[in-house]
């Protein structure tokens, strides 16, 4: 009796622990976009790996930029405070692969970016590619891939003007 107690037991504590992770995947990717809209950047930046990937080149062409995570979370507070609100919607959040140190996930977006009464918006997917560090999944890749987009996508260098002049 006590044996199947303790294997019951087992089991229950290891299905709590894998639907887990991709509750505290899910919290990662949402402090990215909710910590960005919100600028709260030591949100973001507890997201994020030491080092990370991203890849918008769907949306703006180039290459993909490998660097640190401070350096990414700099530029997107130098920047994004130029927009008067953005609202990054990330859902349907999936875990695509899981071993007990690396993951990938995929999320839905729809991004909202307002400069008085003028929006662009646009619409996508992201990937993700996630590392267990102590008690967190952290970020390490992240690629957006562009589906649709509508506005006026000259807002993204007025905000950047709008954000220069106001550190100035």
């Amino acid at each position: 009796m006590a044996i199947k107690l303790v294997t019951a037991l087992a089991a229950v504590l290891t299905a709590s622990a894998a639907l887990a992770d991709p509750i505290e995947i899910s919290r990662s990717i949402t402090d990215i976009a909710a910590g960005a809209d919100r600028h709260d950047w030591a949100r973001v930046r507890g997201a994020f790996a030491e080092t990370v990937t991203t890849d918008y080149t769907s949306l703006w062409g180039g290459e993909p930029v490998t660097q640190s995570s401070d350096d990414l979370v700099a530029g997107w507070a130098g920047f994004l405070p130029g927009f008067e609100v953005t609202h990054h919607m990330v859902t349907n959040h999936t875990v695509t692969a899981q071993t007990d140190t690396a993951a990938s996930a995929e999320a839905d977006f729809t991004a909202t970016h307002r400069i008085e009464d003028t929006l662009w918006v646009l619409g996508g997917r992201y990937t993700y590619e996630l590392e267990k560090s102590d008690d967190r999944w952290l970020v390490t890749s992240m690629t957006m891939t562009s589906l649709w987009e509508s506005g006026d996508r000259g807002l993204v260098a007025k905000a950047g003007e709008r954000a220069a002049s106001a550190r100035n």
